[in-house]
C-alpha cells in the first residue's frame, strides 16, 4: 500500500519560558536536598523516604507534576496519559500510577500532563509533554536520560514525540498505542458502523459523522444497537454482522473461544461488536471538535478489496454460505452507496497533528496485547510499515502480551519494557533486550505481579487508506 510521508514542524517551549509558572508550583521542601547528580546510579532496593514532589501549571493551562525519589537515579520516565473523556483531567494518571511507584521505588523520577483538553487531546499533547519536560528540568536540573512512555491515545502521542529532531527525550516506550494514527482510527469504525447501517437499516437515512455532541450520536447509537440485536436471532443478519466485524478488526483469538467454530466464534464477535461499536460512535464528537470536523471517509472505497486483504474473509464467507446469502452483493452494495467524504480541513488537521511518518528520531518499542477491541492489535502491523517505509526499522522493536483487555498490562510488564528502553539507550543497540524470551524473563524476574510476553505477527490493518478526491 502507498503512503504519503508528511513532516510537521514543531516548536519546543524554552525552560526560561516556563520561569513564571514553575515560581507558582507546589513543590516538596525536601526536593533540593534530595537530589544527586543527573546519572548518578543506584541500587534497585527500595527507599522508605517519600519522594519528591513538584507540580504546576503550563503556559496553555495543562497541569503537570512529578514525582523524584531521594535516591534519584538521574533517569526521568516522562508519562503520556490516553483519552480521558472529561470533565477531571488530573496530571497524574490513576492507571499508571502503580507502575509509576514501581519506578520511582526503583529510583526513576516520574512526570506527566493532564494535557490542555479532555478528550482528542492531538493539538497540544507533545508540546505539553515536552514543556512538563522543560519545567521538570527547571526544578531539578537536567535528567541524564529521558524515556518517554505513553498509553493509548498516549502511546499515540509518545510515538509522534519520538520523530521531532532534538525534542530531549532519548527512547520512547508506546504501550496499547493508537499507532495506526486517528485517520486510519476514524476510518476502520467508520467502516464498520456504515455497513451496519447499510446493511441492517437499508434505506433508512443514519447519521454517521459530523457529530459535535455525544447527544447528537444518541438516536443512532440506539438505532445501530436494536438492528444489531434483531440481526443476531437470524443466519442472515450473523452473516452480515461478521462482516461487520472483520471491518472493525474485532479479535478473533478469543479465550475460551473455539475459533475453528465459525458459528461460535460469530457469536462471540457479535457481542463484542455490540459492545463496541456504539462506544466508539458516542467518542467520535470530540475527535471531530478537535479537527474542526469530520475527517472520516468512505467515498471512494471498495469494499471488496478491503475484506479480500482481511483475515477474517474466510469466516466471513463461511456466514454468508451458511445464510444463503450473496456476499459479493453486499459488498457491491456498500461501494455503490459509499458517499462520505472527510472534512478537508479536518482531515489536513488529523494528518499533521495525529498520524505517525515513522521518521523516528530517537529508539522506540512498542507493545501491545494481543486482543485489544479499543485500539486493535492490527495497529501494530500498520505502524510497522509505516516506520520500515521511512527507513527507520532500525530504531524500532515491538513486543506483545497475550492477553485480552485495552492496555492490561502487568506493572511487570511494563517496567521490563522501560528497562529494555533504558539498556537500549546504555548500550546504543538492541542486542536482545526487546526479545521476547528477554522481556519475559525480566518481567518474571521482578517478582512483582506476573508477566505473559508472546511471540506474536499481528494480522494486517484493511481500514488504511489515501484520500482521492472523487469529483
Amino acid at each position: 500500500m502507498t503512503r504519503t510521508m508528511r513532516r510537521r514542524c514543531r516548536t519546543i517551549v524554552s525552560t526560561s519560558a516556563l520561569t513564571v509558572v514553575l515560581a507558582a508550583a507546589a513543590v516538596s521542601p525536601a526536593a533540593v536536598a534530595a537530589q544527586p547528580a543527573a546519572g548518578s546510579s543506584v541500587n534497585d532496593t527500595a527507599t522508605t523516604a517519600a519522594p519528591a514532589t513538584a507540580e504546576g501549571t503550563l503556559p496553555d493551562g495543562a497541569a503537570w507534576r512529578a514525582e523524584v525519589p531521594t535516591n534519584w537515579n538521574g533517569k526521568l520516565v516522562l508519562f503520556a496519559h490516553g483519552f480521558r473523556p472529561g470533565p477531571a483531567n488530573p496530571a497524574w494518571d490513576n492507571g499508571f500510577a502503580p507502575t509509576a511507584s514501581e519506578l520511582i521505588r526503583r529510583g526513576y523520577a516520574v512526570a506527566s500532563s493532564s494535557y490542555a483538553t479532555a478528550g482528542w487531546a492531538l493539538g497540544t499533547a507533545e508540546q505539553d509533554q515536552l514543556d512538563t519536560l522543560a519545567a521538570f528540568e527547571e526544578r531539578f536540573g537536567d535528567a541524564g536520560r529521558v524515556i518517554a512512555v505513553g498509553r493509548s491515545m498516549g502511546g499515540l502521542v509518545t510515538s509522534m514525540m519520538a520523530e521531532i529532531p532534538g525534542s530531549g527525550i532519548d527512547g520512547a516506550v508506546s504501550t496499547c498505542g493508537l499507532v495506526g494514527g486517528g485517520v486510519s482510527l476514524n476510518n476502520y469504525q467508520l467502516d464498520a458502523a456504515y455497513a451496519a447501517a447499510e446493511l441492517l437499516l437499508p434505506g433508512r437515512d443514519i447519521r454517521l459523522t459530523g457529530f459535535t455532541t455525544p447527544e447528537q450520536s444518541t438516536e443512532t447509537i440506539a438505532s445501530l444497537k436494536l438492528a444489531l440485536q434483531q440481526a443476531n436471532e437470524s443466519a442472515e443478519g450473523r452473516a452480515r454482522i461478521a462482516l461487520v466485524a472483520a471491518l472493525l478488526n474485532t479479535p478473533t483469538k478469543l479465550y475460551g473461544v473455539d475459533a475453528n467454530n465459525p458459528e461460535v466464534l460469530a457469536a462471540a464477535q457479535a457481542k463484542l461488536v455490540l459492545d463496541t461499536l456504539p462506544t466508539v460512535i458516542e467518542r467520535r464528537y470530540t475527535i471531530v471538535n478537535a479537527a474542526g470536523g469530520d475527517s472520516g471517509w468512505t467515498a471512494g472505497v471498495d469494499y471488496a478489496k478491503i475484506l479480500c486483504s482481511s483475515a477474517q474473509r474466510q469466516q466471513v464467507e463461511h456466514m454468508y454460505g451458511v445464510a444463503g446469502l450473496e456476499l459479493a452483493a453486499d459488498l457491491s452494495t456498500l461501494t455503490a452507496n459509499a458517499d462520505i467524504a472527510p472534512d478537508k480541513g479536518a482531515l489536513e488537521w488529523m494528518l499533521r497533528t495525529s498520524t505517525p511518518t515513522g521518521e523516528l528520531q530517537v529508539p522506540l518499542l512498542a507493545t501491545h496485547t494481543t486482543v485489544d477491541l479499543l485500539a486493535p492489535v492490527e495497529y501494530q502491523e500498520e505502524y510497522a510499515e509505516t516506520v520500515r517505509q521511512a527507513g527507520k526499522n532500525s530504531l524500532f522493536r515491538q513486543a506483545f502480551v497475550d492477553r485480552t483487555g485495552h492496555c492490561n498490562f502487568t506493572v511487570a510488564e511494563n517496567i521490563a519494557s522501560i528497562e529494555a528502553m533504558d539498556q537500549r539507550l546504555g548500550t546504543g543497540h538492541w542486542g536482545s533486550v526487546a526479545t521476547t524470551s528477554d522481556l519475559q524473563h525480566t518481567a518474571a524476574s521482578l517478582g512483582l505481579d506476573g508477566a505473559n510476553f508472546v511471540e506474536f505477527r499481528p494480522d494486517e490493518f484493511i481500514n488504511d487508506r489515501d484520500w482521492t478526491p472523487t469529483s
